[in-house]
């Protein structure tokens, strides 16, 4: 996914600007790895493989994204096991 394809995206959910977060990219500006985040309800989409996941929770599978999340060092939050948000906020280095 292109970073320029990124600022035409919103949350699914609330249709609110979302947080962007660049893990990994090619030496092109392709985005390869990535996170999305929405300030206001607070949910994540993951760009995996150059594509960014952002299917409604219903369809989403908690225990495929674990293993991406904890490779990133991110965790979903307990408390809300219905839906998708993140624990904490993403700390991890962009890879290029």
């Amino acid at each position: 996914m292109q970073k320029s394809m990124l600022n035409k995206l919103c949350c699914p959910m609330d249709k609110s600007e979302l947080h962007i977060e660049i893990y990994k990219e090619d030496e092109t500006g392709e985005v390869l790895e990535g996170m999305m985040t929405c300030p206001d309800c607070k949910r994540y989409y993951p760009i995996i493989y150059s594509i960014p996941i952002m299917t409604p929770d219903d369809y989403r599978q908690k225990e495929l994204e674990a293993p991406m999340l904890k490779r990133w060092g991110l965790e979903m939050d307990a408390s809300k096991p219905e839906t998708f948000q993140l624990a904490s906020p993403s700390r991890v280095a962009i890879e290029k």
